[in-house]
């Protein structure tokens, strides 16, 4: 059915010089009914803008509440009275878990060197003991600072095992195995080995030489705490520099057959003010 010519209107657009034109053909009931959709579009807006203003003093008063509650629970922790008791209990268990902390490094220190650690159960020491005149900080105190000096003498003290291995020869005067009509002095022990098993520094130090030295062919030598060094001969390969700082338990060669070897094994030397002691001496905590 064809539309009444009433029932469309033309809107013509001009533009300000008047040159060109644009007409729109639009049904006329929509004109008639502008001001009812302009009302629709002001009362939703309206709406949307009550809504939000709503929200955010809802929101407000929750920020105050809020404040409030915790300005509640500041003054009711502040009214609480402290046991002195419970503090106490509370410093005692952080000293014994820094104590037992130190005691796990020690025993990292000695399983990195092949030794057996020790347990840290029962550790408080004995409630009868003379020490115990003093308050518990101060006790706690002692021993932490024992654990201290422990922890650093272990980490820089040549202990333990270069390598984990049995022995081929000792410390001391035996028969050279080169010249069977001689003794010769021995100044370390041999561990048992094949060519290219690692060798680990037994403490922490400075490694002062690193390179070939006559009959102890490759060679290390590393400086320690107290005048103390240690000797690693006859390597198949050297991995420190001179300089180097290494850290107990890190590899530093290889085992090898190198200067005056009948074999591939691990010659280790322990020094004091540059003269060689007794290795097996530092192999575990009971000697």
């Amino acid at each position: 059915m064809n539309k009444k010519p009433s029932d469309i209107s033309t809107v013509v657009i001009i533009n300000k010089n008047q040159q060109h034109t644009k007409s729109l053909q639009i049904k006329t009931k929509h004109i008639n009914r502008i001001w009812h959709y302009a009302y629709s579009i002001v009362s939703v807006v309206l709406v949307l803008i009550g809504v939000i203003i709503y929200l955010r003093s809802q929101n407000s008063k929750q920020e105050l509440e809020k404040q409030r509650l915790l300005a509640q629970i500041v003054k009711l922790k502040g009214a609480i009275p402290v046991v002195a008791v419970e503090s106490k209990e509370v410093n005692a268990q952080s000293y014994i878990q820094a104590i037992e902390g130190k005691l796990k490094t020690i025993n990292g220190y000695l399983k990195r060197r092949g030794l057996k650690g020790f347990s840290t159960k029962g550790l408080g020491g004995d409630a009868n003991a003379e020490g115990n005149k003093l308050s518990d900080k101060e006790v706690y105190s002692l021993y932490n600072d024992y654990l201290n000096r422990l922890v650093g003498t272990i980490a820089f003290t040549p202990m333990g095992y270069p390598r984990v291995s049995s022995f081929t020869s000792f410390f001391g005067y035996r028969s050279d195995p080169f010249d069977d009509g001689r003794a010769e002095f021995h100044p370390g022990i041999d561990f048992k080995g094949h060519k290219g098993d690692e060798v680990k520094c037994t403490a922490s130090g400075k490694v002062v030489f690193a390179g070939w030295s006559g009959g102890y062919g490759n060679c290390i030598r590393i400086a320690h705490i107290n005048n103390l060094e240690t000797v690693y001969g006859h390597l198949s390969r050297i991995k420190v520099k001179v300089g180097q700082e290494v850290n107990v338990g890190d590899e530093i060669g290889l085992v090898g057959s190198t200067g005056h070897s009948t074999g591939a094994h691990l010659h280790y030397e322990v020094r004091k003010n540059g003269h060689p002691i007794n290795p097996v001496n530092f192999l575990t905590l009971n000697k």
